[in-house]
């Protein structure tokens, strides 16, 4: 069907929402992929913009953009794009919380909102590296780190900073799973053993010398 006829256009329109399953993935993909040498800014910032809105409200749909991005970009502007928006959009929902999201912390999270605060207060020397360690384990959701942080007073730099290199290994994953997106059937075919191995090992790296500094450091104590 040619490129921009109302037959195609019709059909298509249906296709460009927000994916949040691999199927929505493979449908908006094809869409895009179809005007994205045409409309290469156009179809950039509509990715950008769509994906620091999940990130800034704690909406799901984030991994599947990110999938789609390895699937429309080279390797290095896919996972610059990513890591990009990853951060701002943690930012923005950062800076949100912190005027209006204390309230809602303290009345649904109370507990967890606690022994996290705990957590971070041990680290507090380390905030970086533990920021970079949190990123990029499972440990607690990204959407939860990003609400709890500021009440809990983990500053905005290694908060902002740790997110932005944080996320970048499991993108990695993401991105790389996104050059064979037509045959992924859910988003859990992102992730294999390798994958998640090596996703331990730059955690174990990421909180490495945070480690190390508390042992010499309780060794010259």
């Amino acid at each position: 069907m040619p490129l921009g006829t109302a037959e195609s256009l019709k059909s298509e329109k249906q296709y460009i929402k927000v994916p949040f399953d691999i199927e929505d993935a493979k449908q908006l993909g094809r869409v895009l992929d179809r005007y994205k040498d045409l409309y290469y800014l156009e179809v950039m910032s509509g990715i950008v913009l769509v994906y620091i809105f999940l990130q800034t409200f704690a909406i799901p749909g984030s991994l599947f953009l990110s999938i789609l991005s390895g699937f429309l970009y080279n390797f290095p502007t896919a996972l610059t794009l990513v890591c990009f928006c990853s951060a701002l959009g943690a930012t923005l929902c950062y800076l949100l919380s912190q005027l209006v999201g204390r309230r809602l912390v303290k009345h649904y999270f109370p507990e967890k909102a606690r022994v996290w605060s705990a957590q971070v207060d041990k680290h507090r020397e380390d905030l970086l590296s533990y920021m970079l360690f949190l990123r990029m384990t499972p440990f607690l959701p990204n959407w939860f780190i990003n609400l709890v942080a500021p009440v809990i007073g983990v500053p905005l730099w290694p908060f902002a900073f740790g997110t932005f290199l944080g996320v970048a290994p499991p993108s990695f994953i993401a991105i790389q799973a996104g050059k064979t997106l037509y045959k992924m059937t859910s988003s859990s075919d992102a992730f294999s053993w390798t994958s998640v191995t090596l996703l331990m090992v730059f955690s174990v790296v990421s909180i490495g010398p945070a480690i190390f500094k508390r042992y010499f450091k309780s060794k010259i104590d």
